[in-house]
């Protein structure tokens, strides 16, 4: 990896965690779909990164982040994880095990990041007892930006620069070993714990039919050697949605 390489990287993993690409940005925090989509973009290996990346989202599909705060930062887990992948050729549940503790140690650093915006809640009192409406929109919105690119840019860019050859190189030393056969069962855990957490959040038994419907029917047209691709199962799924919606919506009429 080329230090531009992870200048750019580290540049939009600033851009998601300072919230400066305005509210669509909480999206892209949460999931790591972007920025994985982001790295393979970068790195010119969409195909591994998207692989990749669609393994780590499992973990994060039931992640909610009350008051904004995560107990991992799913953007930074995965910038890393999946650059460290794409450089070590590396199998998708061995990426898993290094975003764990990545986005552990970037919510340790977005955590900070909070802690220094509280510098700018005083000028933006003393702003509004003014009716200052222009040095308000500065300590609002610019501020608190540049604060999240001055603590992002740096750390990511010098975690990828330098990180991820030696992680890379790390990860393929102990790829024959335990340590990793361990790694790859606790990841396979958590993809299921992500998948289970959101099965809770949806909560409704008339929905979670729909759930145990597509679950089945995946398991037994892969027994019958049939190889449907995820759009033509979201085609199926959007038909269903619509249909559900549709007789409810009567029915409640």
């Amino acid at each position: 990896m080329t230090l531009l390489q992870a200048l750019l990287i580290a540049l939009f993993v600033a851009a998601i965690e300072s919230r400066a690409l305005g509210y669509a940005t909480l999206t892209m925090r949460f999931s790591p779909l972007m920025a994985g989509f982001w790295v393979g973009l970068i790195l010119g290996d969409m195909h591994q990164a998207m692989i990749v990346t669609a393994t780590i989202q499992l973990i994060y599909m039931g992640v909610v982040a009350p008051g904004g705060a995560m107990p991992s930062e799913p953007a930074v887990a995965s910038a890393i994880a999946v650059s460290v992948a794409c450089i070590g050729d590396l199998d998708p549940e061995a990426a898993v095990a290094i975003a764990v503790p990545v986005g552990l140690m970037g919510s340790y650093l977005y955590q900070l990041r909070f802690f220094l915006n509280t510098i700018c809640v005083s000028r933006m009192d003393a702003c509004a007892l003014k009716a200052d409406t222009r040095n308000l929109q500065l300590w609002i919105g610019l501020v608190p930006s540049l604060i999240g690119f001055a603590l992002f840019v740096p750390t990511i860019t010098i975690a990828l620069y330098l990180g991820a050859p030696v992680i890379s190189d790390f990860m393929n030393m102990i790829s024959d070993g335990p340590v990793l056969h361990a790694l790859d069962v606790v990841s396979g855990g958590l993809a299921a714990l992500g998948i289970a957490i959101t099965m809770h959040v949806i909560g409704s038994r008339k929905l979670l039919v729909f759930f145990f419907l597509a679950y089945f029917l995946v398991v037994l047209t892969t027994q019958a050697g049939m190889s449907i691709t995820m759009i033509t199962w979201a085609v199926f799924g959007v038909i269903i949605a619509f249909c559900y919606n549709m007789f409810t919506t009567k029915a409640d009429a």
